[in-house]
């Protein structure tokens, strides 16, 4: 009885997780369509004023455009952010440019690129940032 009882316990936390995976994956689609529709009727892809950027501070966690938490910031470096260790995927610090914030809110950050477009254009260094655009 208790072994039918763990399978079925078993099964029932493959479906929470793979209910949770499709539930990202979702939600990181209708981000990206969300930024797409948002690019081709000319509302997308604006930054933040730099008043708003200068209201970053330590431990803000950054929100990409669908959402996600992307990191928190440890702090600011010219025209780029620098993550903190603790949320790395990877264990590096990551930067990402001063231009992809969209908005600065009381205790987060907004960036107008999804998490999947964060993590593949974020750089290893401040220097990397200073030639990107939003």
């Amino acid at each position: 009885m208790s072994d039918i009882k763990e399978r079925l316990s078993d099964a029932g936390h493959k479906v929470a997780d793979t209910a949770a995976a499709a539930s990202h994956a979702v939600a990181e689609k209708a981000g990206q369509a969300v930024d797409w529709v948002k690019e081709k009727v000319g509302m997308g892809a604006q930054q933040a004023p730099d008043a708003e950027v200068a209201g970053i501070k330590k431990g803000m966690n950054i929100l990409a455009s669908c959402g996600t938490k992307v990191g928190a910031v440890d702090h600011v470096d010219g025209n780029a952010i620098k993550l903190t260790l603790g949320d790395s995927p990877d264990g590096l610090h990551h930067y990402i440019p001063t231009s992809w914030v969209k908005r600065v809110h009381e205790d987060h950050v907004h960036l107008n690129k999804n998490s999947a477009e964060t993590k593949s254009g974020w750089k290893p260094s401040a220097a990397g940032c200073a030639g990107c655009g939003a």
